[in-house]
């Protein structure tokens, strides 16, 4: 499926690109969670969910082309550098999209919230 879903990915980047919107619109192409590096046996041999390390990608809107964030272990297991958090990455995102996400709290009973919760930082490598 790799190879159909890298052709429509870049498909889109080059027709953003092309009629100029590419500038104003935040391309991720992720999920919540990786799967981990080896298969697993049960009843099928699968892979399991892994919150440690998985595979994003972005364009547009102010991301730096060309960047790598994180790597991981040689069996894709560990993050080993440059690890980031999902709040990192909100944080960042809704930075590009001109939000600060430290000014979006909202107090529900008696505690305050925010899309961040009380984490995030910017991933300063990504932003051009």
């Amino acid at each position: 499926m790799a190879h159909q879903v890298d052709q429509g990915s870049a498909a889109l980047v080059r027709d953003l690109k092309s009629r100029g919107l590419l500038d104003d619109v935040v391309v991720v192409w992720g999920g919540e969670f990786g799967r981990t590096p080896m298969g697993e046996t049960r009843e099928k041999t699968g892979r399991n969910h892994h919150i440690d390390a998985f595979t994003m990608w972005f364009a547009g809107a102010g991301i730096r082309a060309g960047q790598v964030l994180g790597e991981t272990d040689e069996l894709g297991f560990n993050p080993v550098s440059d690890r980031a958090h999902v709040h990192d990455l909100h944080a960042t995102l809704l930075h590009l999209l001109g939000l600060d996400h430290q000014r979006l709290t909202f107090r529900f009973q008696g505690r305050d919230y925010r899309l961040t919760d009380i984490h995030g930082e910017l991933l300063h490598k990504l932003i051009a």
